[in-house]
């Protein structure tokens, strides 16, 4: 698990009246991607839900819930490694978990995050795949430092932060 200083959690994000509102979840669902998606599901929407996860200064995941439609976004493979969501949307990608030397590998002594996942999660909300690359690829933000551009990107930034607020103070 992370640090006793970095931060856990998960929120869903949804509109409701033309207004984003958001609301955070059980922090238990920060390791478990099927009661994530379950959570989101119950979330009153008629255009989906998002849900946004940090886990400690480890990774984020990023989903968007359509009904029966799941897209999911991984920041970090190498996560994968140590905590059982990573681990979970590996699988729910159908992407093998990575071992050392092929991670090596693929990226070259190059310190940065490799991604899993739909790059183009929040592509029709104004967050193109190469944004979306190069943010969660900065290895110098937090997660939760990720997900508050992303809220600010996508226009949801004031309900993140008061819920986020709500919970850290």
């Amino acid at each position: 698990m992370s640090d006793e200083d970095s931060l856990d959690f998960a929120i869903v994000i949804y509109r409701e009246e033309g207004r984003w509102e958001a609301e955070m979840l059980p922090e238990r669902l920060t390791s478990n991607l099927d009661d994530l998606i379950h959570a989101l599901r119950q979330q009153p929407s008629m255009n989906g839900t998002i849900g946004l996860v940090a886990v400690g200064d480890e990774f984020f995941v990023a989903l968007r819930v359509f009904g029966e439609r799941v897209e999911v976004f991984l920041s970090d493979i190498a996560a994968s490694w140590d905590f059982p969501l990573a681990e979970q949307v590996l699988e729910y990608l159908d992407v093998p978990v990575p071992d050392e030397e092929e991670l090596d590998a693929i990226l070259q002594d190059e310190e940065t995050a490799l991604p899993a996942g739909d790059l183009s999660i929040f592509a029709d909300l104004g967050l193109d795949e190469m944004e979306l690359g190069i943010l969660s690829g900065d290895i110098d933000l937090l997660p939760e430092d990720v997900l508050s551009s992303i809220a600010a990107r996508l226009g949801f930034s004031e309900p993140f932060e008061r819920a986020i607020d709500s919970v850290f103070g």
